[in-house]
């Protein structure tokens, strides 16, 4: 099967987001740092928030309960087939989606108090342009949270499966570990500082979940929901099922009384303008 990575690298150029698969593959695993995210944001009553790669509008979402009536929440995300999804998930509430590059956002200077992003800047092809964007839309004091993966070691979930499908697909090694490009906490640093953020952090901070089975796991990953899945589909039928084996094989060590518990590691970013 034939995958063509649309902007964002999550979905494919045309087609519905499946929301309940990309939950299940990713968003289950980002909302659990999103407090920590808005919290070293400063997100709080009365905010004017950018949440940058909104994605599915997950962190928009709660930024929105902190924000209140007189708050405003604004989602930019690259891909028009998930703001279609934030749009359909936030339907009713005071969220403005917008279509947009992160790297040449289509706001005036100091227009946030607030900008973060969710499992976003390691996926854009210039990062450090993205946080330079991100430090001029911030009023003076306003402040930043970035979000980023680990090693791939520290995201089992996702790293297993890109480790093994990178031997069957060697043309997309760099689409598969484009999850975890921003790894380096130093790199990250160094972005922050270099767009003229101060007081720069950069956390690194783990949780767990469970899945109730393999078959838990595996089901997201058939709809094609995310640069991995996407990749996954492109194997004939016989690959897949070689690919889902080892891949079982290497989660083994994860499983207690048939379910599988991970921790994954991300690294959070902050700064002030």
């Amino acid at each position: 099967m034939s995958t063509t990575f649309g902007a964002g690298f999550h979905a494919a150029p045309g087609k519905t987001v499946d929301a309940s698969a990309y939950e299940r593959w990713t968003g289950r695993w980002s909302r659990l740092f999103i407090p920590a995210v808005l919290a070293a944001a400063g997100v709080g009553p009365k905010c004017r928030v950018l949440d940058v790669s909104t994605g599915t509008g997950e962190a928009a979402r709660m930024a929105l309960s902190l924000v209140g009536t007189e708050g405003v929440v604004v989602g930019a995300d690259i891909s028009p087939e998930m703001l279609t999804s934030a749009r359909a998930g936030l339907h009713g509430s005071p969220f403005l989606p917008v279509a947009a590059d992160g790297q040449a956002l289509p706001f005036r200077d100091t227009s946030f108090d607030a900008v973060v992003c969710q499992l976003g800047l390691q996926f854009f092809p210039d990062p450090a342009r993205g946080v330079g964007e991100f430090r001029r839309v911030l009023r003076k004091g306003g402040s930043v949270a970035i979000c980023v993966i680990s090693t791939p070691d520290r995201a089992p979930m996702w790293g297993n499966l890109a480790e093994v499908l990178s031997r069957f697909l060697p043309e997309l090694r760099d689409v598969l570990f484009l999850s975890f490009a921003l790894h380096d906490p130093n790199r990250l640093e160094a972005m922050l500082v270099g767009a003229g953020f101060r007081d720069v952090r950069v956390e690194r901070t783990t949780r767990e979940d469970s899945f109730e089975s393999f078959e838990d796991y595996w089901q997201p990953i058939e709809a094609g929901v995310g640069s991995i899945p996407q990749a996954f589909l492109r194997l004939a039928t016989a690959d897949r099922q070689t690919v889902r084996e080892e891949v079982q094989s290497r989660l083994s060590r994860f499983e207690l009384n048939g379910k599988l518990r991970m921790s994954v590691e991300m690294l959070i970013g902050s700064g002030r303008a």
